[in-house]
């Protein structure tokens, strides 16, 4: 049992040692967290959505976003698509699940906000739709996604895809960069120093 725990916390490790030696994946992250700063700078909010492990880590994300991530500051504008039972449950039954989160995005979402989409797989059909229904209210689309090419990564303006084909590991680096996304933007819109 000891042998599997620290085989897995190795792994873990290895995925964020190659998403950190590899330069152009650290540059994109950095520009996805800059262009949340400029868009909550303008005025403008963070829509967040994912399925399973991925909702639960939209609402991690969003949280830090309207609460405090690493000191006290003024709430910042975020939404997870995840969590109002109400309209999940409308639009699926309504519309069919591949809409619960498109449909959010065509009632909330405006020009210049950003949309972050999470998807393992890159392949969630729901997601897809989110990603298609961002691009025509002329939203920044971020994916946080896997190694695979996907028809996600196709449809979103910066694609972050954690260099691993598995599930856990993917979804292990997705919280530590949307922690990452968290603190720059918090950092670059209040100026901490």
């Amino acid at each position: 049992m000891k042998h599997f725990i620290k085989e897995y916390i190795s792994d873990s490790i290895e995925t964020k040692q190659r998403i950190m030696n590899n330069d152009a994946l650290v540059e994109k992250i950095k520009n996805a967290a800059e262009v949340i700063a400029q868009s909550v700078k303008s005025g403008h909010k963070v829509l967040i959505a994912g399925n399973g492990g991925s909702a639960a880590d939209s609402q991690h994300i969003a949280a830090e976003l309207v609460c405090r991530f690493y000191f006290d500051r003024d709430a910042l504008p975020a939404i997870a698509l995840t969590v109002d039972s109400s309209v999940l449950t409308a639009a699926g039954n309504d519309y069919g699940y591949i809409n619960v989160f498109s449909r959010q995005i065509e009632a909330l979402g405006n020009e210049g906000d950003v949309f972050i989409a999470i998807t393992t797989s890159g392949n969630s059909p729901n997601i897809l739709k989110a990603l298609d229904a961002a691009k025509k209210k002329k939203l920044t689309s971020i994916l946080l996604t896997g190694a695979k090419n996907s028809h996600a990564t196709e449809r979103a303006n910066i694609s972050i895809k954690v260099p691993s084909d598995e599930t856990p590991k993917i979804q292990e680096s997705h919280i530590m960069i949307g922690h990452i996304l968290c603190a720059i933007a918090e950092k670059e819109i209040f100026s901490k120093s």
